[in-house]
């Protein structure tokens, strides 16, 4: 019995389903106007806590900016509070906005094991708790791309790349961060069809801080340790920043046969997958300020008295070499 035929895929098949990858991930474009899916909505009167965790990436300043302006905008006022990537500093801004009793707090990314006790506490409070990017039974609503589509659809379009065999080189270090955690599971699964693809161990930790020149760092050791072409196909990160230190790397040693896959859609590695001779294959562009903006809706939706979904889902787009320039366009980048 064949190994397709024993797992009930055959991987022919499945190579052929990065045709359709980001159909899945992104079946179109939620306009901000989303719009007037907001028509109606109002915040008068009502004071919204906005946590982050930190800003110092796209993805983060653009949905924690979103969120000021859209509590703003439907006539509320933001109680905006930024922990600069420090958890001592993110549970202390928790417990000020509980102190502060607002008519909601919505948590925007943060590790799951430090937030979620003061998640908790502010349900306690009787204030409704909202998050994007955070899996949280403590959380009424979580705003988040299709992180399952996602890690599918990234995984496919690199098994397909490298023509289903070789190793790569996975970056992991944020498995306590539930979208990490699921894409990088939903690689775990298409690989296990790819007999010929294996995870070079140990997998690498990628870092907040210093994220660009860590992953410099590291992908130029790894490649002193696999200097033979060939002898590595990918290297694979559940965000882009830590792809984008990769991809430097790679062409400061001229391993530009080597590519790079990631998930954001941040401006500079968007021009990175643009560029013929990047190593850069494929990023997943997320739309940050639509998830901010989204999240604001649902609060505001909450506090009228619907009820909502335990979770809203904002599409995310494939970018690859073939279509990068189409979604840089669609994003409002190109």
């Amino acid at each position: 019995m064949t190994d397709d035929i024993h797992s009930g895929v055959n991987r022919r098949n499945l190579l052929k389903l990065t045709a359709v990858a980001g159909v899945v991930a992104g079946t179109g474009l939620l306009s901000a106007r989303t719009a007037t899916a907001a028509e109606g909505l109002s915040l008068k009167g009502k004071r919204i806590g906005i946590s982050a965790a930190g800003t110092d990436h796209f993805f983060d300043l653009q949905a924690y900016n979103a969120q000021i302006e859209e509590v703003k905008r439907l006539g509320g006022e933001p109680i905006a509070v930024d922990a600069g990537r420090n958890d001592g500093k993110l549970v202390s801004q928790l417990q000020t906005l509980i102190a502060q009793k607002p008519d909601a707090i919505v948590q925007l990314l943060g590790t799951l094991s430090v937030i979620d006790p003061w998640l908790k506490k502010a349900r306690d409070a009787d204030i409704p708790v909202l998050t994007i990017d955070v899996g949280s039974v403590n959380s009424l609503n979580n705003s988040t791309s299709d992180n399952w589509g996602i890690g599918k659809d990234l995984a496919l379009q690199l098994v397909s790349d490298i023509g289903g065999e070789g190793n790569i080189v996975v970056f992991n270090g944020f498995y306590g961060v539930t979208p990490c955690a699921i894409r990088y599971d939903q690689l775990v699964n298409v690989v296990k069809y790819f007999p010929k693809v294996q995870i070079v161990q140990p997998e690498l930790r990628d870092v907040i801080l210093n994220t660009v020149q860590d992953a410099f760092t590291q992908i130029t050791a790894i490649l002193a340790k696999y200097p033979e072409k060939g002898s590595i196909k990918a290297i694979w990160s559940a965000w882009d920043i830590p792809q984008l230190g990769a991809t430097q790397a790679l062409a400061a040693a001229g391993r530009t046969e080597i590519r790079t896959y990631g998930v954001d859609g941040s401006p500079e590695v968007l021009q990175l997958v643009a560029d013929p001779n990047s190593p850069a294959a494929a990023d997943v562009a997320q739309q940050p300020a639509e998830l901010g903006r989204v999240a604001i809706q649902n609060v505001a939706r909450h506090l009228a008295g619907e009820t909502l979904p335990r979770e809203t889902y904002v599409p995310a787009l494939l970018a690859n070499k073939q279509n990068v320039g189409e979604i840089s366009k669609k994003l409002g980048l190109g």
